[in-house]
Order: structure tokens, then C-alpha cells, then sequence
């Protein structure tokens, strides 16, 4: 019989778990505001949510705890829909006791990266050389250091002699003069293992100025339990830099701005005199596209290729397809528009507005949960609101869907292929059939059938010498 294999057994070493832990507990009583300082928006959104896409693209959403506080559920709210996980630190007693909080949560993972929630600029190349090279020197606490010009107001990192070692760090105000003159500081983005800090995080004491439990101090613990701390230097300290007042807050969002011209520039995209434009982080722009000064593109705008978005327009979560022009000083919000189309100069499309392709929405025409069909235009000085109108459709100047009664929202239908005379009054709910004409000036309350021609006006009065007569009349009072 022949002899049957042995089988061997091949053992593949565990990867380890890691979880990232966000800070975004604190109040930010500098900001002056009442609003939670992580909430407060740059680059488009929320300060909390760049930080929570940036650590999304290194461990997926479910490894992801932000620990909150002030204004915990607001917070919560705010950015529920990334399917991060929660922890509350309802008593706010420094960073070390938001991870002593997190204690129970954070179990079970091999490694915690802690990260700053008011520092939006952090990169996600940056988290994955911290975690490596945490792994790497087999550490139980790894800090992300920079070199600062100007570093009055950060701690110093104090390293032991010329390695990767670090011995603790020193806050500003209890450092020597010698130590101020340190320019390497701590960043506040941390790696953890995690068995060794929650080892020695009761170590923690609350012996300073405001009582509290600093993360900063896990340093100095592991040094004297002879643990390994070492540091890794960012080549950008700018991206560690913190939002603790309007002022940084505002440079933050300069440079997030600028960055995304950058990236649309290496894309493909003309944007004339970036430093002028508002483009939110989310938005994306394709291929050959043109944006002339002033122009703002928000929330999740998609424009497509070949556009050109001209001065002093403003776009908010809406989708423009190829080839579209938008003329100065039109207002988008929450609309499609087709390839190929023309809005404006100054059109307003409000919320639930759909233009069709080849269409154009003209100068001071304002649209409101609208469906304009291929090829129509409404080019001067209308209103469509709550209406469905086919294509081909010419709206006359001064045309108005009076879509509400005081009470109830109603719908004007338009088919394809219809003629709306100037200064046109439609009384909703009301629908004008395929190829029909309303006159100019009508006053439309009654459904108009396919090919037929509505009026809706008084019929022409003329009075030969009414003017002549009404001035002799006024003399003979006057007398």
C-alpha cells in the first residue's frame, strides 16, 4: 500500500489589531463659541469628520472609537453616519483619563493609535508610518514629533541622547529655559500597546495645575518602568498643527482649500486665481474644466468635464453634467443640471431643480422642485416652481407657476413641444398639452388641450382722447 502524506501544519502568525482612538472630548474654550470645537467647519465640514476620513482609510469604521463629551450627543450626531464607534468621557479629566474611559472598548486590540480630532490636516501616510514604526521598534508608546520654528506652547520632546529613545516630555510651562529652546515637539498622535499602556496608565498622577490626567505624562511612566518610548519625526508640521483658535482655524482651512486646487489642478482642471475660489474637500471636478475667480463650489458638488463655471456663481451639493456653462453670479443648491446646458447669469436654482440637457435657465429665472426637458429654455426673468415641463419648451419672458394657494403646494405640467407667451400667469395645478400655445399675458386657470391656443387676458379697450379729456377735467376742479 502506498504510504499516505503526512499532513503538516503551517502556522501564520496573527496580525495584530489595531484601533485608532480620536480625541474630540474637549470644550475649546478659546474658540469663544457654543458650539463643540470639533464641530466647527473647515475645508466644508466638520473638523471631526477629516480627521474620521483620514483614519477610515487605514482601519475600517468598526475599529474607529472617538471618545466625546461636551456636547457628546450633538457630536454623536453630527457624524453617526461614518459607523464610528462612540465612547463618552462624561467627566472631562484630560487626555490619560479619555483613554482610561476607553479602557473596556479598546480590548481585545494588539495597538491604539490615538489621534487628534481638531487637527484636520493629519495624513493618512502619516498613521501608517506611526503604526509601522511603532511595530518596527517594538515600543510600548511611539509619539509623532515635528520641528517647529515658532514652538512657544507645545511640549518638548526630550530625547535620550541622539537615538529614537525618548525619555518624556516637557509641557511649556514647567520647562527650563534650556528645554524651551528645543524646537522638536509633541504632536499629540500617539501608538500604543495597548497591553503595556493600560498596564501602566493608573500611573498616571493629577499632581499639576489643573488636576487632570495628561496622555503627554505616559512618556515619563514608561521611561522609569523601563519601557521603550521612541518618536518619529513628521516631514510636514503642518499637518499635526491644531485648530485652538478662530485664527488657526482659518489657516487650516486655507491650506485645505489650496491643497484641494492643487489636486484638481494636477487633474486636469483650469481654476484661475485659486486663492479666490471656495472649494469644499468633498467636491470633485472632471477634465478640461474652467473656473474663473470667485466662484464656490460646496458640499459635495460633482461638476463634469469641459464645464465652465464663470465668476461670482455658488454651487452646493449638485451634479453638473459635461459640456455645462453657468454664467456670473448664478446660485445653485441641491439641482442636476444636464450636459450641455446654459444657466444664467444670475439663475437661482433652489432645491429638487432638474435641467435637462442642451437646456438653458436665463438671467433672474429662479427654479424650485423642477423638471426642465431636454433642449427648453426659460431665459429671462421667470419663476417655475413645483412645475414638470417637457422638451423642446420655449417659457416666455416673465412667466410664473403660482404652485401655491396659501395652504397646499400644487404642480403645472408643461408637455413637450409648448409655446409659454411672455408675462404668462399659470394657476396650479394646471397642465398645458403637447404643442400648445398660451398667449402673452395670459392667466391660465384651466387645463389647455394638445395643439390648442389659450388667452386668458381682457379683450383690447382704445379710448380716442380719454388723455385729453381727463386733463380739462382736473382744470375745471382746480378752478
Amino acid at each position: 500500500m502506498p504510504k499516505s502524506k503526512s499532513k503538516t501544519s503551517s502556522s501564520t502568525p496573527r496580525r495584530a489589531r489595531i484601533a485608532i482612538a480620536i480625541m474630540a472630548a474637549g470644550k475649546g474654550t478659546r474658540l469663544k463659541s457654543k458650539h463643540p470645537k470639533v464641530l466647527h467647519e473647515i475645508g466644508g465640514k466638520p473638523i471631526l469628520a477629516h480627521v474620521i476620513a483620514t483614519a477610515q482609510k487605514v482601519v475600517p469604521a468598526c475599529d474607529i472609537f472617538v471618545i466625546i463629551g461636551h456636547e457628546a450627543e450633538h457630536v454623536r450626531g453630527t457624524v453617526a453616519a461614518t459607523g464610528v464607534n462612540f465612547v463618552v468621557q462624561a467627566e472631562q479629566r484630560g487626555t490619560g483619563h479619555a483613554l482610561m474611559v476607553a479602557r473596556e472598548a479598546l480590548s481585545g486590540y494588539d495597538k491604539v493609535i490615538v489621534l487628534s480630532g481638531d487637527a484636520p490636516l493629519i495624513t493618512a501616510e502619516t498613521i501608517k508610518k506611526l503604526s509601522e514604526f511603532h511595530s518596527a521598534q517594538k515600543a510600548a508608546m511611539t509619539l509623532l514629533s515635528a520641528d517647529l520654528d515658532h514652538p512657544y506652547g507645545y511640549g518638548r520632546v526630550i530625547r535620550k541622547g541622539r537615538g529614537v529613545g525618548v525619555r518624556a516630555i516637557v509641557e511649556e510651562k514647567t520647562a527650563s529655559p534650556q528645554q524651551k529652546k528645543i524646537h522638536e515637539i509633541n504632536s499629540g498622535f500617539y501608538a500604543f500597546a495597548r497591553a503595556d499602556l493600560y498596564e501602566h496608565i493608573d500611573r498616571l498622577s493629577t499632581a499639576n495645575e489643573h488636576g487632570e490626567y495628561y496622555l503627554t505624562d505616559m512618556a515619563g511612566v514608561f521611561h522609569r518602568g523601563r519601557k521603550k518610548v521612541v518618536a518619529i519625526k513628521t516631514s510636514d508640521a503642518s499637518e499635526v498643527l491644531g485648530s485652538n483658535t478662530r485664527a488657526e482655524m482659518m489657516m487650516l482651512d486655507a491650506q485645505l482649500r489650496l491643497a484641494k486646487c492643487r489636486e484638481l489642478l494636477e487633474e486636469g482642471v483650469t481654476i484661475f486665481y485659486p486663492h479666490t475660489c471656495v472649494i469644499d474637500s468633498d467636491v470633485e471636478v472632471g477634465a478640461d474644466t474652467v473656473i474663473e475667480p470667485f466662484v464656490q463650489l460646496l458640499g459635495k458638488t460633482k461638476v463634469g468635464a469641459d464645464c465652465r463655471i464663470r465668476s461670482y456663481s455658488v454651487i452646493v451639493n449638485s451634479e453638473i453634467g459635461d459640456g455645462v456653462t453657468v454664467k456670473p453670479g448664478t446660485i445653485m443648491e441641491d439641482s442636476r443640471v444636464g450636459a450641455g446646458a446654459v444657466l444664467g447669469p444670475y439663475a437661482h436654482l433652489r432645491p429638487g431643480s432638474d435641467v435637462g440637457e442642451g437646456a438653458h435657465v436665463g438671467n433672474f429665472v429662479e427654479t424650485k422642485k423642477m423638471k426642465l426637458g431636454k433642449g427648453s429654455k426659460a431665459n429671462h426673468l421667470s419663476y417655475l416652481g413645483d412645475a414638470e415641463i417637457g422638451a423642446g419648451v420655449n417659457i416666455g419672458a416673465g412667466t410664473i407657476t403660482c404652485n401655491y394657494d396659501g395652504v397646499n403646494k400644487h404642480k403645472t405640467v408643461i408637455e413637450d413641444g409648448v409655446f409659454i407667451g411672455s408675462d404668462a400667469t399659470l394657476v396650479a395645478p394646471v397642465k398645458i398639452g403637447r404643442g400648445a400655445y398660451v398667449a402673452a399675458a395670459s392667466c391660465i386657470t384651466e387645463d389647455v388641450p394638445a395643439g390648442a391656443l389659450a388667452l386668458g387676458r381682457a379683450r383690447q379697450s382704445v379710448k380716442e382722447g380719454w388723455v385729453r379729456e381727463k386733463r380739462e377735467a382736473q382744470k375745471e376742479k382746480r378752478r
